[in-house]
């Protein structure tokens, strides 16, 4: 939102609940962008609202989609409004005749291949939606954008579509939410018994929204998607970045690495740790080659990333430190 507003944009965005709009335009500076900025009130899980929020636009972003900490039992509490809400924010765009929609999947969508098609994994390859051993966040990634991508050429306007696959996202906050990706860094800088052996494609926020911009308006967009990863970090990687770059603020931040074993075991116990259990130790890469390519998109180096996501914590009071 601030990039498209900083870039000259009218934006309208919407919200769930009004109540959110005063802290929306707060974390925008002192005049909450004014006129520029409209706020609308609709509901994923309901139709209405979202023709009159669509019409007029030129552009739509499609970035809502549920990332609870926990795992739910059942995974439809995930996949129907990853995938309901997707088609109704593309069917009121659609029927609007808006330009382009950008929907936001993730590379979820991406690295759970059976039969990769490439090393690293590109566009080309797709996580197997039926497979029931992937967490339900994983499959309603995979299902919302499986049923975009349908949706468009059921309509014959697939190039009325782009869609943005990020890895895990990191950076400095805007306001007072944070997600799910953050707490990764939140709970290095507040200590831990150890890193698990766990790796992630990590990108930054501001670069995420620089590819949704270029995804938006460039003509070589349309009808593709474009996978936003700079590059792949195990934890302990990211724990040593902490170190290097914060000195006493990162104190905290574990050293030594925790054996799988003992990260499943306390697995059975933790439902937030039985989510990530099955990725221990697995090392997936994935390129960016085509975004960079195609839409001229230059990620910034993940320390950087790594260092910003970190004082931002630290500013907002999310986690104490040493200093």
């Amino acid at each position: 939102m601030r990039e498209l507003l900083g870039a000259g944009y009218h934006v309208r965005t919407t919200v769930r609940d009004a109540s959110r709009e005063p802290g929306i335009r707060a974390s925008l500076g002192p005049d909450g962008s004014g006129e520029h900025l409209s706020v609308h009130v609709a509901d994923l899980l309901d139709d209405a609202r979202w023709g009159h929020a669509a019409e007029g636009c030129d552009y739509v972003l499609h970035v809502a989609s549920p990332f609870p900490p926990v795992q739910p039992k059942d995974a439809d509490e995930l996949i129907v409004p990853a995938r309901e809400g997707t088609l109704r924010v593309l069917r009121a765009s659609l029927d609007a005749g808006v330009k382009r929609v950008v929907v936001t999947s993730s590379v979820a969508a991406v690295r759970n291949t059976r039969e990769p098609l490439s090393i690293p994994l590109t566009e080309a390859d797709w996580t197997d939606p039926d497979n029931l051993d992937l967490t339900p966040y994983t499959r309603s990634k995979t299902i919302a954008e499986r049923a975009a991508w349908d949706f468009v050429a059921e309509r014959g306007e697939t190039e009325k579509l782009a869609v943005v696959n990020p890895g895990g996202i990191l950076g400095p906050l805007l306001g007072g939410g944070r997600s799910y990706s953050l707490e990764m860094v939140a709970r290095l800088l507040r200590g831990m018994p150890g890193t698990p052996k766990l790796g992630f494609s990590i990108v930054d926020v501001r670069d995420v929204a620089d590819l949704h911009i270029r995804a938006m308006t460039a003509p070589e967009a349309a009808g593709e998607r474009f996978i936003a990863v700079a590059r792949f970090l195990w934890m302990a990687e990211v724990a040593a970045v902490l170190r290097e770059r914060l000195g006493d603020a990162a104190s905290k931040v574990p050293s030594r690495t925790v054996p799988n074993l003992m990260v499943k075991a306390m697995g059975l116990f933790d439902p937030r740790i039985r989510s990530i259990t099955g990725d221990l130790g697995k090392r997936v890469e994935v390129s960016s080659e085509k975004a960079k390519t195609l839409l001229g998109w230059s990620p910034r180096p993940v320390e950087e990333t790594i260092v910003d996501c970190a004082e931002s914590l630290i500013d907002a009071g999310a986690v104490e430190t040493s200093q």
